[in-house]
């Protein structure tokens, strides 16, 4: 029963680091959506082709926004293989015990 234990420890801690990340990531990627003021859409300001200092930062900005975003795809992988190791180690209870019994 103790290697079934571990399973879902390690399951379930696995579960937690990847939801922690996906929080992180999605908060990061909230953040970068949100346009700084003075530029929203449509405002006539954006119609003026961008100064080189913007284009820079802009670029840096979807630099920032494509990493969170790996970020978040890696972390759901970590939250779903999490789930997978407590699927199995669910399972192997579940045999263990009809074994048992």
């Amino acid at each position: 029963m103790e290697i079934s234990s571990n399973a879902f420890n390690s399951g379930l801690n696995a579960m937690r680091a990847g939801q922690q990340r996906m929080d992180q990531a999605a908060s990061e990627i909230a953040r970068g959506a949100v346009a700084p003021q003075g530029e929203a859409q449509g405002s006539p300001a954006q119609a003026l082709p961008p100064a080189q200092p913007s284009q820079a930062a802009e670029r840096v900005d979807n630099q920032a926004l494509a990493e969170s975003l790996v970020e978040l795809k890696s972390a759901r992988n970590d939250v779903e293989a999490g789930a997978r190791v407590v699927a199995t180690a669910d399972e192997m209870l579940g045999t263990l015990v009809d074994t048992r019994a």
